[in-house]
């Protein structure tokens, strides 16, 4: 087990598609230094077949950050995992929990939970491809299984191939009925389910994902003796409100500096991007949540989003707007003193 990104996965930012690129991970980054970022899911027919190698692109910066792979080819996953640890990624993520009608077309994600044997062989190809850690995401289980008795299983067979460390989203995949939102709200969570699963498997390491919508609710889970907790749209949609004390409540290091501090630490970034010719959207898409809850928040969003939707939006623009939340939070904090 590689233990830099082990001791990370005690608290993790899930993968989401759309919405954890490597702007984003820079910009968590910055609010938590030791938290394991993921990337997007990464199909492996796009990275051995379409030759997508800019997917695997990612800051120096972000690390400890993991891959997360889809696929179910056992060799076409081998050669992506060998792919991605040449790009520097020290683990290497299964897929086996995205319920979407794209994924279960494409034969992986949730639905491979219902062939085992694809699994094993697929986590065995991966685990001989490189020397970065080979780990599993996956659901308690899928449609009609038993998942008190199909669960136990599917697990024995993971670590049988040598995997030792596995992220569970304690909810079931329904793969017929449901949509993709849907399956992240609907099928009802059973927590104590995981937690059985550490008493009954100590030689694995193991995460929880699903409802886990605060730093609270994380630490909660870490108290009951799981060994990592995994935050999803919550942390994305209130960043600084989850990852700023990561470091300090969870890890015993420091807290994360203001809110305004991040956003103006995120200039030199932006400067970059813009410079190769890039829109400054694609960077601040991911930073409407910076103040939620704060004072100014709404102006923050409201203003982003205009800048978004402006063409030719630069870096003076950002700059402008940063000192309007500096005002509105001076005049805030002359409030609460005077």
């Amino acid at each position: 087990m590689n233990t830099a990104v082990s001791s990370a996965s005690r608290l993790s930012v899930a993968p989401m598609m759309a919405w954890t690129d490597r702007h984003c991970r820079y910009f968590h980054r910055l609010m938590s230094k030791q938290a394991l970022l993921y990337t997007e899911m990464v199909t492996a027919p796009a990275l051995v077949l379409g030759g997508a190698l800019r997917l695997l692109d990612f800051n120096p910066e972000e690390q400890p950050v993991a891959l997360q792979l889809g696929g179910s080819d056992p060799k076409q996953l081998g050669r992506a995992t060998a792919l991605g640890a040449a790009h520097g990624y020290d683990e290497i993520n299964l897929n086996l929990g995205c319920p979407s009608d794209r994924v279960q077309s494409g034969s992986f994600g949730a639905v491979l939970m219902t062939e085992p044997d694809v699994v094993r062989a697929c986590l065995e190809q991966m685990l001989q491809a490189s020397d970065s850690e080979v780990t599993v995401k996956c659901r308690i289980g899928v449609d009609d299984q038993i998942a008190q008795e199909t669960l136990p299983e599917f697990l024995s067979m993971v670590q049988s191939t040598g995997v030792k460390r596995v992220t569970i989203h304690a909810r079931k995949a329904w793969l017929k009925g449901l949509s993709p939102k849907e399956n992240r709200d609907i099928p009802p969570l059973n927590y104590p389910l995981v937690l059985q699963m550490k008493l009954a498997f100590p030689g694995l390491h193991l995460s929880i994902n699903g409802g886990v919508n605060s730093l609270a609710a994380a630490q909660e889970h870490l108290s009951a003796g799981l060994d990592g907790a995994m935050i999803g749209r919550a942390a994305y949609q209130n960043p600084y409100d989850i990852l700023a004390r990561v470091d300090c409540d969870v890890f015993e290091g420091d807290a994360a500096p203001s809110a305004d501090d991040i956003a103006e630490q995120m200039i030199p970034y932006i400067e970059a991007h813009l410079q190769q010719g890039e829109r400054l959207h694609q960077i601040t898409r991911h930073m409407f949540g910076l103040f939620a809850g704060q004072t100014g928040a709404r102006h923050w969003r409201r203003r982003l989003s205009e800048l978004g939707g402006k063409h030719g939006s630069n870096l003076a623009d950002y700059r402008i707007l940063l000192n309007e939340m500096r005002v509105i939070l001076e005049q805030q904090h002359e409030l609460e003193v005077g």
